[in-house]
């Protein structure tokens, strides 16, 4: 099974079209009608690696917390 493209034939029917011939090294987002789903070149925004120092700090500094609420915790008999 094949998919075709069909387009109006102008009085109101369609007609079945091939597909558009693309050259060997031609990107196909060029063959695309609307520029709305034409990907831009953009880095991911959303993306800031944190620098291996700081991800240390912040793991020490989550466990030392847990350490010090936990035998808080345990030596005034809050959880005992």
């Amino acid at each position: 099974m094949s998919l075709q493209l069909h387009r109006p034939d102008g009085s109101g029917g369609l007609v079945p079209a091939p597909p558009p011939s693309r050259g060997r090294g031609e990107d196909w987002r060029n063959s695309l009608r609307s520029p709305r789903w034409r990907v831009a070149a953009l880095r991911n925004t959303e993306m800031n690696p944190t620098s291996t120092v700081a991800a240390v700090f912040f793991w020490a500094g989550l466990a030392f917390l847990t350490l010090v609420l936990l035998l808080w915790g345990y030596g005034t008999h809050f959880w005992h």
